[in-house]
């Protein structure tokens, strides 16, 4: 097992997280938070951190983001950032550096995980061998299935919340020609991210005539007393299961289905009750092979890190 000095970095669209590892052990005390706002780019946040951290230079360097990564080069999709593998090297010190999707290293996280890291959201069978798919919902919506090879885990890339929402209601319609009256094509990051359950309220005050909205958070805290918030997350919900089921019969994730990030995690208390199972089976004829799939909610906001350490010691080791 790899005892190298690795620096990993999470890049979102709002916050970054670096740490330090030995190996595949992201080391708690070493965790650092940074506001994206207060940067120009990511290279200025990896070194005020060695700043901030001290310490001798890490042996590699991984860091993920939030956006497509193509030919050593990763792009924010919500934020105008961008990083490369030289830029990576010389704001680190590293004598080798990686970069990934943020999805990608949720899924090489998995099986690196603290047992407590996953809360169980649809009970099934699990195939240990199987495939299995990592669902993102934060400020943006990705997804990536996990293969285990014989030659090394492969996470392709992927760039699933700038498909078509799905239609299957006549609400739903409506809600992506909402959608699309103001952003041109309603994808379903527009829906699925923390922006888009403030969208999904906005359009049912449109519903009603109304003009009211408010931010996610506030949304979310006003459930058990605005029925227009609770109507809105019950509806992101729905949207939810179904997009989830959708590529879960793309990908056919027989080892499990993990939904990660801060906006699925801050839907955890309302799933069962407002249909999230019942919306991820919903596939007509093939509703009876949904319960293949067991889904599970990762709890850890530093999976992540987790996932870039893993990355770089299988680099190492393979």
């Amino acid at each position: 097992m790899s005892d190298s000095l690795y620096l990993l970095a999470d890049v979102g669209g709002t916050n970054t997280r670096v740490a330090m590892a030995r190996g595949r052990r992201v080391l708690p005390e070493t965790i650092r938070r940074y506001r994206n706002r207060e940067y120009a780019n990511l290279a200025p946040v990896l070194r005020q951190y060695r700043i901030d951290e001290g310490g001798t230079a890490p042996d590699g360097a991984c860091v993920c983001v939030a956006g497509p990564v193509a030919n050593g080069v990763g792009e924010l999709t919500n934020l105008d950032w961008s990083i490369d593998t030289a830029r990576l090297a010389e704001a680190t010190g590293a004598t080798r550096g990686a970069i990934l999707n943020d999805l990608q290293a949720q899924g090489h996280a998995l099986g690196y995980l603290e047992d407590s890291a996953c809360e169980s959201v649809v009970d099934g069978p699990e195939a240990p061998s199987g495939a299995r798919l990592v669902i993102g919902i934060g400020t943006g919506f990705n997804a990536a299935p996990v293969h285990d090879t014989p030659s090394g885990r492969f996470v392709p890339p992927c760039e699933a919340g700038h498909a078509n929402l799905p239609i299957r209601t006549e609400a739903e319609l409506r809600l992506c020609t909402f959608v699309s009256n103001a952003h041109g094509f309603p994808a379903v990051e527009d829906v699925l991210s923390g922006r888009g359950l403030e969208r999904v309220y906005r359009w049912l005050s449109h519903e009603a005539s109304g003009t009211d909205e408010y931010l996610a958070a506030e949304i979310m805290a006003r459930v058990d007393s605005d029925p227009r918030a609770k109507a809105a997350v019950q509806q992101f919900i729905r949207v939810m299961g179904t997009v989830a089921g959708n590529l879960a019969l793309i990908h056919l994730p027989l080892g499990g289905v993990y939904l990660v990030g801060g906006v699925a995690r801050a839907m955890a208390p309302h799933l069962h009750e407002m249909g999230f199972a019942e919306a991820f089976r919903d596939k007509g004829r093939f509703a009876g092979f949904m319960t293949n799939f067991p889904v599970s909610l990762v709890v850890d906001d530093f999976a992540a890190l987790t996932g870039c350490a893993a990355y770089l010691a299988e680099q190492e080791t393979g």
